[in-house]
């Protein structure tokens, strides 16, 4: 009778031992669990700090990539050396990475004051565009100030910048005092200052800039919870003004004539066009970096509005669909930042943001992929142009700023610090008797 009960209890305890007793619990296995693990990683703290952080500086690295491939031959059809391009983009890139140290380190109050004098430089360099010997045109478009030498500046691109601090002081200061319920208070004075940076830009004839202002102004009133009917009549305000500037220009027709189209209407449609040869012609992996045939002439503007199709043609699907890929990881990222808050400052600025950065994203691909009329709009953070590298990269560094504003993140952050995790550890040690071993 003792051996049968010692029986019992032995096959009783080697159940569970062996992993397929009826007492074992068994864990998800195959998608489930690879899910589980990623979301575990997502959630995580400092997730977001380091995903904005790293696509936006993988993105900034390959244009500078891209942007020598496919500027070299364009330089030296002006006599120019082969790396002239790249140099100024290479500079352009080194001061915009000091901003974002300098945007990722500046307290939000410091922010917040930056964005009223911002504003009012913004609007005076604006307005100092239209003055005659100052202001230069680039493809027709009047919106350039020469900074001495081969530099130029285009303000416009600083005032979606200014746009957005300005916005979201405003905005946090009046849900502060409960005054957003008010639709007078949500549209003043933000859409009359919106609107004349709108008339500022229009005057140079960037339409392009002008469209991503307006979808910025939209972001910030959808943050802010504009009301459907409010939000509706804002927009259709801005559609019919932006259907009136445009058919009262052939050149905007033109552009507009050029969506979807597979073939050249006359002499027009040239970049659209070769736009899609190029990533026609690019296949899964491309034809190799710097083995671009259409960036010898047949695409115009390859490293600027066009550098899309320079990458789909040199690095084909798989090349495109990483750059996709990215920009879906920072605007993922962004939107995480801006959801997890509850500073309204802070929500306001980093939606703001993430909606300039995807906006101008999916018009210069939409460009590129002849879905979308051609707008002028650089590709953020990988086309070529200094004015534009600059305020986005300042841009990124808010929105690390704000990924490092979470409790968890900057404890976790805390933790990282050398001395702190050494210190801590000496804490949890307790005090042995002096003959204990």
């Amino acid at each position: 009778m003792p051996v049968t009960a010692r029986r019992t209890s032995g096959s009783r305890s080697a159940a569970p031992r062996g992993g397929t007793g009826p007492g074992r619990l068994r864990g998800p296995s195959g998608p489930r669990r690879l899910y589980e693990q990623l979301h575990r990683a997502w959630d995580r703290p400092l997730t977001a700090y380091y995903v904005i952080l790293g696509s936006s500086l993988l993105i900034t690295g390959l244009g500078l990539v891209m942007v020598y491939s496919a500027s070299m031959i364009q330089a030296l059809r002006f006599d120019l050396p082969g790396s002239y391009f790249f140099r100024k983009q290479l500079l352009a890139a080194c001061i915009g990475g000091v901003l974002l140290l300098i945007a990722s380190r500046m307290p939000l109050k410091l922010h917040r004051a930056l964005s009223y004098p911002l504003l009012a430089g913004t609007v005076f360099l604006m307005a100092l565009v239209q003055v005659p010997g100052i202001g230069h045109a680039v493809n027709g478009n009047q919106n350039w100030i020469s900074v001495g030498g081969p530099f130029q500046l285009q303000p416009s691109e600083f005032g979606k910048l200014a746009l957005i601090l300005w916005g979201a002081d405003l905005l946090a200061r009046k849900q502060d005092k409960n005054l957003l319920a008010q639709w007078k208070h949500m549209l003043v004075p933000l859409v009359p200052v919106a609107f004349m940076l709108l008339g500022l830009i229009m005057l140079g004839g960037d339409m392009g800039t002008a469209v991503i202002l307006a979808a910025i102004l939209f972001g910030l009133l959808w943050l802010a919870g504009a009301p459907t009917r409010l939000f509706v009549g804002v927009l259709a305000v801005s559609a019919t003004l932006g259907f009136l500037l445009v058919t009262s220009s052939p050149n905007r027709m033109s552009r507009l004539e050029c969506v979807l189209q597979s073939e050249m209407i006359g002499d027009r449609c040239q970049q659209a066009v070769h736009g899609i040869y190029a990533l026609a012609s690019g296949g899964w992996f491309g034809s190799g970096l710097g083995a671009s045939v259409e960036k010898w002439g047949q695409l115009p503007e390859p490293h600027n509005d066009f550098i899309f199709a320079i990458t789909g043609e040199e690095l084909g699907l798989a090349g495109t669909l990483s750059v996709l890929a990215l920009f879906a990881a920072l605007g993922y990222a962004g939107i995480r930042v801006a959801g997890r808050t509850e500073d309204p400052f802070v929500r306001y600025a980093a939606g703001g943001v993430t909606t300039w950065i995807m906006a101008q994203a999916v018009v210069n691909i939409g460009a590129v992929l002849g879905l979308l009329p051609i707008a002028g709009v650089p590709l953020p953070l990988f086309s070529y142009g200094g004015s534009a590298l600059l305020p986005t990269m300042f841009a990124v560094g808010l929105l690390i700023a704000f990924a490092r504003q979470d409790p968890a993140a900057r404890g976790a952050l805390a933790m990282r610090r050398p001395g702190t995790r050494w210190k801590t550890m000496r804490r949890r040690v307790t005090k042995r008797p002096s003959g204990e071993r």
